[in-house]
């Protein structure tokens, strides 16, 4: 069924520091004080506010309680593809947890993996062991090792969280030679899952996951069929080890929005940082005036492809089309999920659900509230919401984003207006402009 491919291995975590971008000035990743919520986390447990205390189970719950991460965002994947491979199997699967800021990952009788938002470095990656027990305060431990495979081909080469759907064998090891996708929200659903457990009807489209692959030395076949549509996943292993016995479809669609979405943030911010320090040492070395403004071509020209870029992700733009007659998964990940975030005095949120055609109500990311978002740098930030305002207000958009339909483009622009006034408030002439033609 599947051709076998040349994998090629990646680089050390070493030689990747030595020479990414994303070590030198501006970044400096690793040598740069993070301000994410972990580390935030951490500033609690080292005062002594905040302890963890129980069996490995219990000091999970603690943990994503204390970052304000529900379990009901439980999704479970059984293959090796993590530094904790030895652990990991299909018996003994890794759950991961999520809010708007911070992914948790969990492998019973392992480590609490973590990775945070930091709105100029991206992602920070932690590593917690939930048995450690000793006299001084319990520790996140930044993980450099995480960069070998969260710093390079995957995440062209900075910094940031993906998923991916591998060919898995029984054991969990992945087929390499059968090949990977990395997933986000414009993978086709029947690409998707391969090494994960999933929980939800579907209908007739197939997916990857809840399938071991098996290579008989000249192809690699997957049972589809068997993974489809399932409420349970106790027939492949014992769901107590984790929070909830589920994994669910709707938290993995929204997941793999999100981890596209902060990975196209973190991309900018290290690009345009980048270019303005490069501007910067131009204009000291001609003895003009130092400014944050993107004056020459190759700045601007980066400024302008990277605002296109977060534009796209952010109003969901190539968006995989759902099975018909939609997805059906956790009614409790949906009301937990659209309880969070901001809304219009009539009770409209970039948080509500659709699964029926699309994951979202009104597409456009309920992350334009984050930090991450709103700490990009000004002039990025600037072109964004400008090109956004267009979109959304102009009588005529421009043809790239035709799929938003009038109605959605005026509830987008509604909810905007309310939620975020300081940010909208730039559109006021544009609005003006467009009432008078």
């Amino acid at each position: 069924m599947f051709r076998r491919l040349l994998v090629i291995p990646l680089l050390a975590a070493s030689a990747l520091a030595q020479s990414s971008d994303y070590e030198q000035p501006p970044i400096r990743y690793s040598d740069s004080t993070p301000h994410d919520a972990i580390a935030r986390l951490q500033a609690r447990l080292n005062s002594r506010e905040i302890k963890f205390d129980g069996d490995e189970k219990t000091v999970v719950r603690q943990v994503l309680k204390a970052l304000n991460i529900s379990e009901k965002t439980q999704v479970v994947v059984f293959s090796k593809t993590s530094v904790q491979r030895v652990r990991i199997s299909p018996q003994n699967p890794r759950a991961f947890y999520f809010n708007d800021e911070c992914y948790i990952g969990y492998v019973p009788g392992g480590l609490i993996e973590g990775a945070a938002m930091d709105p100029e470095l991206g992602p920070i990656f932690y590593a917690f062991d939930p048995a450690e027990r000793g006299r001084g305060p319990q520790r996140f431990r930044r993980d450099q090792n995480c960069l070998s495979c969260h710093a390079a081909n995957f995440t062209r080469d900075v910094p940031g969280v993906f998923l991916r759907s591998v060919f898995a064998e029984a054991t969990g090891s992945p087929i390499f030679s059968a090949g990977s996708e990395v997933v986000d929200y414009t993978t086709p659903i029947e690409q998707r899952w391969g090494g994960w457990y999933v929980t939800g009807r579907h209908g007739t489209v197939r997916h990857r996951g809840n399938a071991f692959a098996h290579d008989n030395g000249k192809e690699v076949t997957l049972d589809t069929e068997r993974g489809a549509n399932l409420a349970r996943l106790d027939q492949f292993y014992d769901t107590t080890l984790h929070l909830e016995p589920t994994s669910d479809i709707g938290a993995l669609m929204v997941l793999e929005h999100q981890v596209a979405f902060h990975h196209a943030l973190t991309r900018a911010v290290h690009e345009c940082r980048r270019m303005l320090h490069y501007q910067h040492g131009l204009q000291e070395s001609f003895k003009e005036p130092i400014t944050d403004t993107p004056s020459y071509d190759s700045v601007k020209s980066v400024f302008a492809n990277n605002a296109q870029a977060v534009l796209d992700v952010l109003l969901y733009k190539d968006e995989a089309a759902l099975p018909d007659g939609g997805l059906h998964g956790s009614a409790d990940f949906v009301k937990t999920y659209e309880a969070g975030g901001q809304r219009t005095k009539d009770g409209r949120s970039l948080r509500g659900l659709d699964f029926k055609t699309r994951i979202a109500r009104y597409r456009c990311s309920h992350l334009i509230y984050s930090e991450q978002f709103q700490k990009l740098p000004k002039p990025l930030h600037a072109q964004v919401v400008e090109r956004l305002g267009h979109v959304l207000n102009d009588p005529k958009p421009e043809k790239r984003y035709a799929y938003l339909t009038d109605d959605e483009r005026k509830a987008i622009a509604e909810i905007l207006w309310e939620t975020l006034p300081d940010m909208t408030e730039a559109w006021a002439p544009l609005v003006q402009a467009s009432a008078k033609r």
